[in-house]
C-alpha cells in the first residue's frame, strides 16, 4: 500500500489542491484512498465540504487525548478525509512544544498501513522542515515535491535538500510564459527525478476550493482535472510494486 507524502518546495505552489485532486482521481479509478492533512493550517478539509467552524482532526484529538479515528470523514465510499484539526492561537505559538504529543501520529500511520483498509494514503505536508514534519516524513518512502516553474523554486532546487526518494511534480505551468517554459526546459535536462506529467495553470483549480470540492468533482472537463487523472494513472504504474 503506497504511503505518499506531498510537500511544496515552498508555500503557494498548490500542494493542498493537488492532494485533494489526486485523492479524488484515484478513487475515480476504483481505488480506496485516505487523504490526511499534516499541516497546522488545516486547509485540506475545505476541499471536502467540511464546515469551516468544525474544529476536529487528528492533531486536535491527540492534544485532547481523544480517539483520532473519530476525526475522519467519509466523502465517498472510496475516499475518506482526516483533517489536522484546529489549534488555538496559543497552541500555534507554542507548536514546537507540542511535537512530542503530535509525533505519536506515527503510530497512527503504522496502524493505518497494517490495517490494509486503504489502497492509498496521501498526506499533505507543510513546506519546510520543522521537527514534526521531519519526524513524520521519515516514515515515507515516496514523496512528491511540488514546484512551480519560477525563479524562486529554481533557486530553491539548488540550495534545499529534498527528502529521499523524492520526485519533483511541476504545478501551475503557464503556457504563455516564456520564462516558465525556459525554466521547465532546464529542469528537463538537469533533474532526472521529474514526474513526467505536468499540471498546467488552470482557473478551475483555484475555483474548486471555493466550491468546497476536489478539482475532478468540480470540473472534470478542465485541463488540470484531465492531467490529474493522467497523474493518478502514472501513480498506479509507478507504485504498483509497492502495492504488492
Amino acid at each position: 500500500m503506497p504511503l505518499i507524502g506531498l510537500q511544496g518546495l515552498r508555500g503557494g505552489v498548490g500542494t493542498t489542491s493537488l492532494t485533494a485532486a489526486l485523492g479524488w482521481s484515484l478513487q475515480q479509478l476504483g481505488e480506496s484512498v485516505l487523504v490526511v492533512d499534516a499541516s497546522p493550517d488545516n486547509l485540506l478539509r475545505l476541499y471536502f465540504n467540511i464546515d469551516f467552524a468544525h474544529p476536529g482532526g487528528w492533531a486536535r484529538a491527540l492534544l485532547d487525548n481523544t480517539d483520532w479515528h473519530s476525526a475522519a470523514w467519509s466523502y465517498t465510499p472510496r475516499l475518506d478525509v482526516l483533517p489536522f484539526g484546529r489549534l488555538s492561537s496559543v497552541e500555534r505559538l507554542s507548536l514546537p512544544s507540542l511535537d512530542k504529543t503530535l509525533g505519536h501520529f506515527i503510530h497512527a500511520l503504522e496502524e493505518l498501513k497494517s490495517s490494509q483498509r486503504y489502497q492509498w494514503i496521501l498526506v499533505d505536508f507543510p513546506h519546510g522542515y520543522d521537527a514534526l514534519t521531519r519526524q513524520l516524513l521519515s516514515q515515507f518512502d515516496n514523496v512528491l515535491t511540488v514546484v512551480k516553474p519560477d525563479t524562486n523554486c529554481h533557486i530553491r532546487l539548488h540550495q534545499q535538500t529534498l527528502p529521499q526518494s523524492s520526485r519533483i511534480l511541476v504545478n501551475y505551468l503557464l503556457v504563455a510564459s516564456q520564462l516558465q517554459d525556459d525554466i521547465y526546459q532546464v529542469w528537463l535536462q538537469s533533474h532526472r527525478n521529474l514526474v513526467p506529467i505536468v499540471i498546467h495553470c488552470d482557473e478551475a483549480m483555484a475555483e474548486s476550493v471555493a466550491m468546497k470540492q476536489p478539482l475532478g468533482e468540480y470540473r472534470q472537463d478542465s485541463l488540470a482535472a484531465q492531467e490529474m487523472m493522467t497523474l493518478a494513472n502514472w501513480c498506479l504504474l509507478q507504485y504498483s510494486e509497492t502495492k504488492k
